[in-house]
């Protein structure tokens, strides 16, 4: 079918276009030149005068190659070559020398005028379409068989072309700046995952450290409940500092591409989930893991997207929901993690105000997080009092 057929560059062209513009508008100019005097080609041109009049050789050489070699500068001096490949033209008609391939130049010139940068582009315009009436002008007083309906003919012709060179300017501009929107796209789409990443690594460990410090404030001086909270403060500083450097580097590092439904470059999961619980029950926070199934080989993005989960959920039950009961259930498939942290009541029954529900980013930064890695989510009290939040994470989210 024809929509399925694959429009490829032969090998030839993608190398021409690979060398610098300069380096190609010299050897358009110098193919153009040379094919100006080979005997079939010699006689195709313009004939806007009609002329026979003629000259010397060596100037009719001259006034070919005028027309021609300053194509070699088309693309850096647009102006400059139309200036002295339009003076070439007329001189070439007003002597009455015959037609030549040399006056493709005029074209080529025009086209450069439109399609590529030019200073004062409208004087520029304004002083050829001048030049142009002087040389019809010219060509009426030397006897030229062509009126002005031709002279208005070949005028409408160049300036058509002109117009498509200003089409394509426009065309590469609209391409440059629709790049230039996908990049600051995926820039802030890097930046978003990266502030998600700094929102959780923040919110986590010192969630623990304000915890831990208002409760040992009301601990026997020198117990070993002041130690085992000092102990996890200074751990959990230490792991927030680590994980901020890392995020840090990724911020100063260059030349990586954001890619929709990956972890941010750079960035993978901090640690297992296993610790993460033992570090919040060390908290004094009652956490239990239960794993079911086997655990299949997950991508970086789902692997990250489902430790950040665990870690958000259990940062949320420590603010809004201290010292209630709080089990993680992660349930394995080849295709696969379900995640569930289910908050129950509190221990001393009391179940007649509920849970606490979570406010700010996080539920609605876990909900992204999954989805982007075309996962579900859900999250909201339930049953008597409690809270949960489940996460259903694909085991290869990052293809």
């Amino acid at each position: 079918m024809a929509a399925d057929r694959v429009l490829t560059v032969p090998h030839g062209m993608t190398r021409w276009g690979r060398l610098p513009a300069g380096l190609r508008d010299l050897a358009v100019a110098l193919v153009l030149a040379a094919s100006s005097f080979v005997p079939p080609l010699s006689e195709i041109g313009a004939r806007l005068g009609g002329l026979d009049t003629g000259g010397p050789p060596v100037v009719g050489v001259l006034l070919v190659l005028g027309q021609t070699l300053p194509l070699a500068v088309r693309t850096r001096c647009p102006a400059l070559a139309l200036g002295v490949i339009g003076a070439a033209f007329a001189f070439h008609q007003t002597l009455g020398y015959p037609p030549t391939l040399g006056s493709i130049g005029l074209y080529a010139a025009l086209y450069s005028v439109g399609a590529h940068p030019v200073y004062l582009r409208r004087v520029v315009l304004g002083a050829a379409t001048a030049a142009y009436a002087v040389l019809g002008v010219v060509l009426s007083r030397l006897g030229s068989p062509n009126g002005a309906p031709d002279i208005l003919v070949f005028y409408l012709a160049l300036t058509a072309v002109y117009a498509l060179g200003v089409l394509v300017r426009e065309r590469r501009a609209h391409d440059a700046e629709r790049r230039r929107s996908a990049e600051r796209a995926a820039a802030a789409e890097e930046r978003h995952r990266l502030a998600a990443e700094l929102h959780d690594v923040v919110t986590h460990h010192v969630t623990a450290m304000v915890v831990q410090a208002g409760a040992a404030r009301h601990l026997p001086e020198m117990s070993t409940r002041v130690d085992d909270a000092l102990a996890t403060i200074d751990d959990s500083g230490r792991r927030a500092l680590t994980e901020l450097r890392s995020l840090l580097g990724v911020l100063e590092a260059t030349g990586e591409d954001a890619t929709p439904g990956t972890a941010p470059a750079g960035i993978s999961a901090p640690g297992d989930v296993t610790e993460l619980v033992e570090r919040v029950r060390a908290g004094g926070q009652p956490v239990e893991l239960v794993r079911r199934g086997e655990e299949p080989e997950m991508g970086a993005a789902s692997l990250l997207t489902l430790y950040r989960t665990v870690q958000e959920s259990l940062t949320n039950v420590v603010k809004h929901s201290p010292g209630r009961p709080t089990t993680v259930h992660l349930t394995y498939s080849p295709c696969w993690a379900d995640v569930h942290v289910i908050t129950g009541p509190s221990t001393s029954g009391a179940v007649a105000d509920g849970v606490s529900a979570p406010r700010g980013r996080g539920l609605a930064g876990m909900r992204e997080r999954v989805e982007t890695v075309g996962g579900d989510f859900t999250a909201g009290p339930h049953g008597d009092g409690g809270f949960r939040v489940h996460a259903r994470i694909p085991a290869r989210g990052d293809t």
